[in-house]
């Protein structure tokens, strides 16, 4: 029997470890005075629970300059005070490309509406103004599935690999895959940084290259880290700081019925920053302001109030980042 399909037929039996850690549920968007905030972010379904603990942990004599509003939720914001900032209300962006856009919208504009976005995904392409990448957390992404899935609960990065490549020796044979493999919505960072561990490009997902990939269920985009999208016949990425938190009901529980999967033998834990997929997690802020408060106060340096939070950043989930504050991650 070819060993890809020996891999697809055995049942894992890994147990998953979570976080035990408890604390209030975030809320979404600005919690408490100020209504609005010196430093409006959009961006990251991924970091949107873990700002929104920073923002309510983080003030400046005394008052909270962090204003961080979900990928998801009402239609609409307004991120700055209509009273003295006009013209603030946008539609609320969803996912770390989309959050970078209007950041960069804001600033071309100069119209003061945006001044960070959380991203999970490092894009350095060309942007004008310059923006730096700022890390201050590490997550990791694995695969997630049902306790029922035909899916094991243990595979190696190479037979994941295969079945993002829609191999059908692990997905069933075209035209009928039996196997809904599934991305998050377009713009996500999640989406871009599993496009790249797998080895696929984005372009050719959208062009059909992939046939068993889908980003849609019941004409729905599919949104990063909620599990109530997998069936028996499916898997999708999950980041391990999102389905902890999730777990210790720190933010919205909605994995449903998803658990999640060992790759090359480690085990989804969490604080597990020696997990083989995982990646920086960042805010985006404008390269001239680097020197600039309250920019410098937040986000620059080992430091910053940011790098302060550690406490904050392991409850929602995160390893801490050796790198937190670094401003080296710059866009030409």
């Amino acid at each position: 029997m070819n060993t890809r399909k020996t891999a697809l037929a055995a049942v894992g039996i890994a147990g998953l470890v979570v976080g035990s850690v408890c604390a209030g549920q975030a809320v979404a968007d600005p919690a408490g005075p100020p209504p609005y905030r010196q430093l409006s972010g959009v961006g990251s379904d991924t970091t949107q629970g873990v700002m929104n603990g920073l923002a309510n942990a983080i003030t400046i004599n005394g008052t909270k300059v962090i204003g961080s509003y979900d990928a998801v939720g009402s239609a609409q914001i307004t991120t700055k005070d209509p009273a003295t900032t006009p013209g603030c209300a946008m539609n609320r962006p969803n996912g770390s490309n989309a959050g970078r856009t209007a950041l960069l919208n804001s600033l071309q504009a100069n119209n003061g509406c945006l001044d960070f976005a959380r991203s999970s995904s490092l894009n350095l392409g060309a942007a004008n103004p310059g923006l730096t990448y700022v890390p201050f957390a590490v997550d990791a992404v694995t695969y997630a599935i049902t306790p029922t899935s035909t899916v094991p609960r243990k595979l190696s990065l190479t037979d994941l690999k295969a079945i993002y490549h829609c191999d059908p020796n692990y997905v069933g044979s075209a035209p009928n895959f039996s196997l809904n493999v599934y991305l998050p919505q377009a713009g996500s960072g999640t989406r871009s940084f599993w496009e790249s561990t797998m080895g696929i490009t984005d372009a050719d997902v959208v062009a059909g290259v992939y046939p068993c990939i889908k980003d849609t269920k019941a004409g729905a985009p599919v949104e990063e880290h909620d599990g109530r999208v997998l069936d028996d016949k499916s898997v999708v990425p999950f980041s391990i700081a999102q389905y902890n938190a999730q777990s210790s009901q720190t933010i919205a529980d909605l994995r449903g019925r998803a658990i999640l999967g060992t790759v090359d033998n480690i085990a989804p834990t969490t604080l597990n920053s020696n997990f083989g997929v995982k990646r920086d997690v960042y805010n985006v802020i404008p390269t001239g302001k680097l020197g600039t408060a309250p920019y410098s106060n937040v986000f620059v340096g080992p430091n910053s109030l940011i790098c302060q939070q550690q406490a904050v950043i392991n409850t929602y989930g995160f390893a801490t980042n050796a790198n937190c504050g670094d401003t080296s991650k710059q866009t030409p």
